[in-house]
């Protein structure tokens, strides 16, 4: 489909220019032919009028022609240059003829390869003619060379498309991958509830114990309350990377980030953990309160899922220029720069046997959407056995004009 897409996109840049290209060769030929036919009819005219002297009659200088004046009684009298061969009167004849048979006054005689302008008189027709070879020679030239360059610019032009298609098409084709190995994961993910449900439903069935049946039972709600929450998880993540911004109004996010941490103390401290956190106040954000609560909500279990046991989680969240910023952090095994650089895909887990496969690996991808959405960023780095995770998000405009005008 890619593939298509990119030939596709080639497709429409050569016809259109190939459509541009061949109707500038049209207007060029006709303007070309218009003015050479203007300027050949210019000096049949003056031929026709007697002003050109015998030095300047086309034999000797300017364009080749002869005059035919042809009286009533079917003479006819010939001047004019000694380029054409007139001693031939059978050949001249035919000529003359075809100039009086035809309708109109000025034309060209294809047979001959000749140019006439036609005069009535009162006693005479008096006709010029003038060699049009050159002229035809000149316009199969230009219409050659015009159409060698426009072969050759399309060439090239074909060649600069599908290089700049493939950079256009690039982002579609990684969003693509995404979205087919976000179905596949997906799958996967829910293909282990399911199958536990499905087997729990069958023993169940079959089951003549009321105490096995009930550990059926249980079993059943717990995958289906695991298999829940990875749906609203996707659901989450679906709607913050949809492009639609929150509904924003003012937060609070000191009292937000506060909230967070006192519901995660306990949780800390049953983990063996210490959450130590130090939280300017009054710091304002616009986007959505329960977003955000759920931003360091991701972070606070991430680090206390993954801090070595005994160690503290410290929390900072302090104002840096115009954004809030705010850190947590635990120690514990540094994480390769060949995992952190996918931390924040979707179903990545950095180290799945510590989690105990208890998460599904869309917690910092959501995390990283809802940063995003509220028109901020986040990052992480892991050195010396300490992960850090760094969110910034900007302060209302009303919060930066009080506490100072720096950039983030």
């Amino acid at each position: 489909m890619i593939r298509k897409l990119r030939l596709k996109i080639v497709g429409i840049s050569v016809v259109t220019v190939a459509v541009v290209l061949v109707s500038a060769l049209v207007i060029l030929a006709l303007s070309t032919r218009s003015q050479m036919a203007q300027s050949s009819e210019a000096r049949l005219y003056e031929a026709l009028e007697g002003k050109l002297d015998k030095s300047e009659l086309p034999g000797s200088s300017g364009l080749p022609c002869f005059v035919a004046e042809v009286y009533s009684g079917g003479t006819i009298r010939l001047s004019g240059s000694s380029y054409y061969n007139l001693q031939d009167e059978e050949m001249v004849l035919h000529i003359v003829q075809a100039a009086l048979e035809r309708e109109d006054d000025s034309g060209v005689l294809g047979d001959y390869s000749l140019r006439y302008l036609r005069r009535i008189g009162v006693v005479s027709v008096r006709i010029a003619f003038t060699d049009c070879t050159m002229e035809q020679a000149t316009m199969r030239s230009l219409l050659l060379r015009s159409s060698l360059v426009a072969l050759a610019a399309l060439a090239v032009l074909a060649g600069l498309s599908y290089c700049l298609a493939g950079l256009v098409v690039g982002p579609v084709k990684r969003a693509w991958q995404e979205q087919k190995q976000f179905v596949s994961d997906a799958s996967h993910e829910l293909k282990t509830p399911l199958t536990v449900i499905l087997s729990s439903s069958e023993l169940a069935a079959e089951e003549q114990d009321v105490q096995r049946t009930k550990q059926y039972v249980e079993g059943i709600h717990a995958e289906s309350l695991r298999m829940k929450a990875l749906v609203e998880d996707m659901l989450t993540l679906a709607r913050t990377e949809s492009g639609t911004r929150p509904e924003t109004e003012a937060v609070d996010l000191s009292d937000t980030v506060l909230e967070s941490v006192l519901a995660f103390e306990p949780v800390a401290f049953e983990s063996g953990r210490e959450l130590v956190y130090d939280i300017q106040p009054e710091l304002t954000v616009m986007g959505s309160g329960v977003q955000l609560r759920r931003l360091t909500d991701i972070l606070l279990d991430n680090a206390v899922k993954y801090a070595a046991e005994g160690t503290p989680v410290r929390l900072l969240l302090r104002q840096e220029g115009r954004c809030a910023a705010l850190r947590v952090e635990n120690r514990g095994e540094t994480i390769p720069a060949e995992k952190l650089r996918h931390i924040f895909d979707r179903f990545y887990r950095a180290d799945e046997s510590r989690s105990g496969g208890e998460g599904f690996g869309l917690g910092l991808a959501i995390a990283q959407s809802i940063a995003q959405s509220h028109g901020g960023s986040i990052g992480c780095a892991s050195e010396e056995g300490v992960t850090r995770f760094i969110v910034t998000l900007p302060l209302q405009k009303n919060e930066t004009m009080k506490r100072g005008k720096e950039e983030c």
